[in-house]
């Protein structure tokens, strides 16, 4: 065991010798001089891939809802309809939810002032 030890990490150390003497084959930038002339238009379409991440928030926000209040009021029945016994496991398993079902209801919120905080930056 000791010897297979030792074999990884010769082997570890080797690889990331060779790794940092490896060549890098990068490509000149055609039509940039300089930093200065870069402008600030969107030439990669991050607006599109912003608009496709807002759209998703909303979708998931709106459908971890409904399924948030669905599940709710089939915990509140079961909890109505159920014995002294299961209401007791109904409170178990009500805090987990309702740590989930806020962080659901908060997640656009969370990501927008994440967002803005990040791009801010």
């Amino acid at each position: 065991m000791k010897k297979m030890s030792k074999i990884i990490s010769f082997l570890a150390i080797v690889m990331m010798l060779l790794s940092v003497a490896m060549p890098v084959f990068a490509a000149p930038v055609t039509g940039v001089d300089s930093p200065a002339n870069l402008t600030g238009t969107d030439v990669n379409g991050t607006e599109k891939i912003t608009g496709l991440g807002n759209q998703l928030i909303t979708i998931l926000t709106i459908v971890g809802s409904v399924v948030s209040v669905i599940v709710l009021i089939v915990l509140g029945i079961k909890y109505m309809m159920g014995s002294a016994e299961e209401k007791a496991e109904y409170k178990k398993t009500m805090m987990p939810y309702i740590v989930g079902a806020a962080l659901i209801f908060a997640a656009s919120t969370i990501a927008g002032v994440l967002y803005s905080f990040l791009s801010n930056v």
